[in-house]
């Protein structure tokens, strides 16, 4: 390791602390003189004095694996002299807080890896402890407004995706080509942590800014049953113009938010799909996404703090599994015994009630598949949900509700098959 490299190294260290140091001095910017336990100056020299510790580390293992006894008697000296001084904040300002030392350990210990160990690791890690250290506030907000519920669910979807997830079966399990396990639990893992995330968000931002916003956090979970709900609502709650208008902006909004869900998916899962399918889906989503704009401009609506069910539970989880094995494998049986048609009419039976289901099936299927079948596929659940909604919201709905969800599924309908015939002709 030449000069340069060692250069480079230290001055990711020092740069490290210093970072750590101006989110730690502007918390305390307003303490007198002598009354911060460490601010930029003391940071910027810890992470200084673990860039130098694993320099001197290494000059004395020479061509040998380092021991590790000079980092661990530095670190030693640095913990209990930052200790120290925290308790004696901590008897004056009668508080109770660790976090200073804490930070104090880590960018020792990455100012070390700097020196020592992968340079980028080291930038990660102290970009990761930046961050957490400035989002105390809504940390400590977001653990007031979660419920027990909510963290339980995020517990289970940790524990699907580190512990069960490595212990299942990868192999297809079957007939007709088979069902992976593994990659059905990875599948749902995806769905439900996007539908688990959009839940947190409403909990954590509230969902009281209209209809537009409510019902594009509700497609995160379901535009079918966002248009079902604001159909019925339409009908009975809210049967003049204006409220219909603004409840068809909610519902126009989840269908728009359907579109970018797909396109996600089509992205993350089957990348040769791309080219086929995200400019359609986008075009529609932009049809949408432009008519609920205009709808809540017209119609807008004070939207009440609603209950949303926690899209992670058990109960739920096992449902989705269930229907994509489900839609898996009545979509290979069909392909086998009927071809591409069999696989198309499966994509439209399944699209009446869920997009998704549909579109991780044929992208599972894409080592049997040509890609323009595939995208045929996926675009026929597509229209099949949107048509379907539509149907809904015309025996459901007010008149007002059933004129706007039927003209902007029509002119999405129409925007995604022009683009997409264009791409696939």
């Amino acid at each position: 390791m030449d000069d340069i490299e060692l250069f480079r190294r230290m001055a990711l260290a020092i740069a490290i602390g210093a970072a750590i140091g101006i989110e730690r001095h502007w918390r305390e910017r307003d303490e007198a003189r002598g009354q911060r336990t460490a601010g930029l100056r003391t940071f910027t020299l810890i992470g200084m004095l673990g860039g130098a510790a694993g320099l001197i580390e290494r000059d004395l293992a020479g061509q040998a694996a380092p021991t590790g006894l000079v980092l661990a008697t530095f670190f030693l000296v640095l913990a209990g002299a930052v200790t120290l001084y925290q308790y004696r904040e901590t008897q004056d300002e009668q508080s109770h807080s660790v976090t200073t030392v804490v930070a104090a350990m880590l960018t020792f210990a990455l100012g070390a890896l700097a020196m020592l160990g992968s340079m980028a690791v080291a930038s990660a890690g102290g970009v990761a402890l930046l961050t957490i250290l400035s989002s105390r506030e809504f940390l400590h907000r977001a653990m007031r407004r979660l419920r027990w519920a909510e963290l339980r669910s995020a517990v289970i979807l940790l524990a699907l995706t580190f512990i069960v997830l490595p212990v299942v079966p990868a192999d297809p399990i079957g007939p007709f080509g088979g069902i992976s396990p593994a990659r059905t639990l990875t599948l749902v893992i995806v769905l439900a942590s996007i539908s688990y995330g959009g839940y947190i968000a409403v909990r954590l931002l509230g969902s009281a800014r209209g209809e537009l916003v409510a019902g594009a956090v509700g497609g995160i979970v379901s535009s079918t049953a966002v248009t079902i709900t604001n159909a019925r609502r339409s009908a009975t709650e809210a049967p003049d113009k204006a409220s219909g208008e603004a409840l068809a902006a909610g519902a126009v909004s989840a269908g728009a938010i359907s579109f970018l869900r797909t396109a996600l998916l089509v992205g993350t899962l089957a990348s040769s799909l791309v080219p086929l399918l995200v400019a359609p889906l986008l075009a529609g989503a932009a049809v949408m996404i432009g008519y609920a704009a205009f709808l809540a401009r017209r119609g807008a609506a004070s939207h009440p703090e609603q209950r949303h069910k926690n899209p992670f539970e058990l109960d739920s989880v096992v449902r989705m599994a269930l229907l994509l094995v489900g839609v898996a494998f009545l979509a290979q049986a069909a392909s086998q015994f009927f071809g591409d048609a069999g696989l198309l009419a499966i994509s439209a039976l399944s699209g009446l009630a869920d997009v998704d289901a549909a579109t991780v099936t044929v992208t599972g299927m894409m080592d049997r598949l040509a890609p323009q079948v595939a995208a045929q596929a996926i675009a026929v659940a597509l229209f099949s949900n949107v048509a379907a909604k539509a149907v809904y919201a015309a025996v459901l709905g007010s008149a007002p509700f059933r004129l706007h969800m039927v003209l902007a599924s029509l002119m999405a309908a129409a925007a995604t098959g022009a683009v997409l015939s264009l791409a696939t002709g």
